[in-house]
């Protein structure tokens, strides 16, 4: 079944998205015992909006091979996501909250599955990357739908979109929350899918077409729901930079994580010429098993506490975590590779200690 997806580049119409077919991904074996992450919030963040999205285009390799990639990446997903359950998982409330009176929610594995898309674009990959808007287009090969604040525990935390281009090139869009971004960025989930990828690609190389994939078959667009296919807008006018934290031998505690995103934010605030807003949303993992997020600006407690941070504190960019190396068939690298933080309003900052290279946290902050 095929929908169009209306793409404009603000002085002509250009060839229409097509959503293919849409599935859900599950561990490929039941995650026992089941593994959880809590989410703390405060009363005045109440809100779980932000991702994080990348989208990975790839020259043409093989037709027959690249169109049946979703196929494959059904059984490799489902394999890699037996290491990271949490991925496949949903959010639900707790009854109580925590001693700070924050409300209590909870990811759990429970294997509902990440949603992958599959989408065809009418336009040769050379031409795509060749417009003067792609930038504003490419949110168009990354699907993401904001979490549901209501019933979140509907509502997938992580996509994956694959999309053909004409005669041949593909890009693989991930859109990923905020609440999880932490495995892809730090712990390199993608490189470790794709290695499970391309292993069982040689296990079956006598196998031409994979046991997960369904042809397509043309149907009235009409009878695909059109909640399927409603995506949040993601791509907007925001800004990201990226900073390390070199220190070691410090207590991670509420007041270095505050310095922290204080110090980084007036630095980007300086370097990008814009404001973080008067109130703006810090995500911190305390611990693999626990999300805090609070809202905090100017004028509600962040003030600095001179702790003498900024020779600690030194530029990273997204180059730093790899994703040129993330190859679905061996030796095809991909061409180009974008990043971006969507889906936030009002600024938001993520600080995520890491204890890897010399650096003890990562801390990302989105204007």
């Amino acid at each position: 079944m095929s929908v169009p997806v209306s793409v404009h580049d603000g002085t002509h119409s250009l060839p229409k998205l097509q959503i293919e077919a849409v599935l859900s991904v599950s561990p490929l074996k039941v995650t026992e015992p089941r593994r959880v992450r809590q989410v703390l919030m405060s009363e005045n963040s109440q809100t779980f909006g932000g991702c994080y999205e990348i989208v990975l285009y790839y020259e043409k390799l093989n037709e027959d091979c690249d169109s049946v990639l979703a196929g494959w990446i059904v059984e490799s997903l489902g394999r890699a996501l037996v290491e990271h359950p949490l991925l496949a998982g949903r959010l639900h409330r707790k009854e109580q909250g925590d001693t700070d009176n924050m409300g209590l929610w909870e990811i759990v594995s429970n294997d509902s599955g990440v949603r992958l898309y599959e989408a065809q674009f009418p336009m040769m990959l050379s031409e795509f990357l060749a417009l003067s808007e792609k930038e504003h287009l490419e949110a168009e090969l990354v699907f993401w739908k904001e979490i549901d604040e209501h019933n979140p525990q509907f509502s997938p935390l992580f996509y994956v979109q694959v999309t053909h281009f004409e005669c041949g090139g593909y890009s693989v869009g991930i859109g990923c929350s905020l609440l999880l971004a932490d495995i892809l960025i730090l712990e390199n989930f993608l490189k470790k899918w794709t290695e499970i990828h391309n292993s069982v690609l040689i296990q079956n190389e006598e196998i031409k077409t994979p046991l997960f994939y369904h042809p397509l078959l043309t149907q009235n667009h009409e009878s695909l729901p059109t909640d399927l296919i409603s995506r949040t807008p993601s791509k907007n006018e925001i800004h990201t930079m990226i900073f390390k934290f070199t220190a070691k031998d410090l207590n991670f505690n509420k007041e270095l994580w505050r310095e922290l995103a204080m110090q980084c934010v007036a630095e980007a605030e300086q370097k990008l010429c814009k404001k973080v807003g008067s109130n703006f949303s810090v995500l911190v993992k305390e611990s693999s098993e626990v999300i805090k997020i609070v809202k905090s600006g100017y004028s509600t407690g962040m003030e600095m506490l001179q702790l003498n941070l900024n020779n600690e504190i030194i530029g990273a960019t997204w180059n730093d975590f790899g994703d040129y190396d993330v190859t679905f068939y061996e030796g095809n690298k991909p061409v180009i590779v974008s990043r971006w933080i969507g889906s936030v309003a009002d600024g938001h900052v993520s600080v995520i200690p890491c204890q890897e290279d010399n650096v003890s946290a990562v801390i990302i902050v989105s204007l």
